[in-house]
């Protein structure tokens, strides 16, 4: 079973179930040439990695793709780039129960509707978000990729459970501000908010509970003229990219659903002339209209639902026998996946940019020796 994300010529499809032999990711389109760091393609992972806060689930992988095609003395070679990541750390016996109880808020029930019976529930199977792994590799990928036009994608936590980080300047973003926050255990603008936020998980575990939060996405350096009007601007891909990743519930751009509570003089991002260069006042639009960039920061942010996974006793059914009955969820979950969920968000923009950027010609086919264009 694999699900594609496909644009064009450019397409990501990701394999494997959560408790099978591994699971992976073929990247058709891209450019060849490029040359790609494979530290840092592990260090992008490594982020999406459980921690030892007591926050993170108990699986441990170790992660490292495995690069089965595409790529040939430390570049892309312009045909398929396929990895596999093997999974050695599962535990099928804690998910016997599921196969015939669907777990609230996980597609149990409706993975086994449409398939016939056929899916793989183990751990969640094709529906787990183990699979976000290879998403991640993709998308870090895809991001090493941009960095060659001047264009990066940062996330950070903006808020779990009701505490809130402060949001990006909708103006400016510094590269010293997004690096930081990548190497940041906790992904945060203001550092002052992770222990609260922390307690809150913790608390949450206690009682034997998830929660959620939401992240905020920023792209900078994208050029205006980017995107297509109707059904395949900016905001369709990067949606269509983000909607892959379990637990993401809504999606808004710039003032999102503000937008209802203002007059058209306040939503509205006035403009000006800045040495030579179109800029807005505000962003509100989050650097977009009409499904195309206008040179400004896109923004971006995502809501992420509780970890549907707890310990506490639910309500359910019996979808064999078609009764009623009770269920206890056993295995190695998440309080809070909003954490690890920050590079999956960046990955999933980084492949919609990337799409983006190579229909509107931004990317050549080739580059030379020292990588540039």
């Amino acid at each position: 079973m694999s699900s594609e994300l496909k644009f064009g010529d450019f397409s990501v499809s990701i394999f494997g179930e959560s408790h099978g032999a591994g699971i992976g990711a073929v990247i058709n389109g891209l450019p060849s040439g490029i040359p790609i760091d494979m530290d840092k393609i592990l260090d992008f992972m490594a982020r999406r990695a459980p921690k030892k806060d007591g926050m993170s689930t108990r699986r441990s992988e170790k992660d490292t793709p495995e690069i089965l095609s595409g790529f040939y003395n430390g570049k892309t070679t312009g045909t398929p780039l396929a990895a596999v990541i093997r999974n050695t750390d599962t535990r099928s016996q804690d998910y016997g129960n599921i196969s015939v109880s669907a777990r609230p808020g996980h597609a149990d029930y409706t993975g086994f509707m449409r398939y016939n019976g056929a899916n793989d529930p183990r751990g969640g199977g094709h529906f787990s978000g183990r699979l976000t792994a290879p998403l991640v590799f993709a998308g870090a990928v895809c991001g090493q990729i941009l960095e060659t036009v001047g264009i990066d994608c940062c996330a950070h936590i903006l808020a779990i459970d009701g505490v809130y980080d402060d949001r990006f300047d909708e103006l400016e973003i510094s590269p010293e501000l997004m690096k930081k926050i990548k190497s940041a255990e906790m992904p945060l603008i203001n550092e002052g908010r992770s222990a609260d936020m922390k307690a809150h998980v913790l608390a949450a575990a206690e009682k034997l509970d998830s929660v959620g939060g939401i992240i905020e996405c920023a792209v900078t350096g994208l050029p205006a003229g980017i995107g297509s009007p109707m059904f395949d601007g900016i905001e369709n891909r990067i949606s269509q990219a983000v909607f892959g990743i379990p637990a993401v519930k809504a999606i808004a751009f710039g003032a999102g659903f503000g937008f209802a509570e203002m007059r058209g003089s306040q939503a509205n991002d006035a403009m000006y002339m800045d040495g030579g260069k179109v800029r807005t006042k505000t962003n509100n639009n989050a650097g977009i209209c009409g499904g195309i960039s206008d040179g400004m920061p896109v923004i971006f942010t995502v809501a992420v639902k509780p970890t549907p996974s707890i310990a506490k006793p639910q309500k359910t059914v019996d979808f064999i026998k078609g009764e009623d009955t009770e269920l206890v969820i056993k295995g190695r979950h998440d309080a809070c996946i909003v954490p690890r969920a920050v590079p999956v968000i960046e990955a999933a923009a980084n492949i919609a940019v990337l799409s983006l950027m190579l229909d509107n010609g931004h990317l050549i086919n080739s580059h030379d020796n020292d990588g540039e264009q």
